[in-house]
């Protein structure tokens, strides 16, 4: 959330919010909390969308999206799935 919040402040925060990012997917992976893994790394890889690391943001959200198995529908894998797309 801390991350997000840096992100819509918009005051060049942006290394800060990367930051809270890796945390939020650390903290998940360490908790094998998938979907809270997933929704830090949609966090992770719009932010690196925006300053043009499109390759990394691509192979982050692809490395955590090919880990689920089912639930595609909930809103979460959806965005997930629609940035991916885009990243292409």
């Amino acid at each position: 959330m801390q991350g997000e919040w840096l992100v819509a402040g918009r005051q060049n925060e942006g290394e800060r919010a990367e930051a809270c990012f890796h945390r939020a997917i650390d903290l998940a992976r360490s908790q094998n909390a998938k979907m809270f893994e997933l929704r830090a790394s949609v966090s992770l890889a719009r932010l690196w969308r925006s300053r043009g690391k499109p390759h990394q943001a691509r192979e982050l959200l692809a490395l955590v999206y090919g880990g689920f198995t089912e639930g595609f529908g909930t809103r979460d894998l959806r965005q997930a799935r629609a940035l991916l797309d885009e990243l292409s």
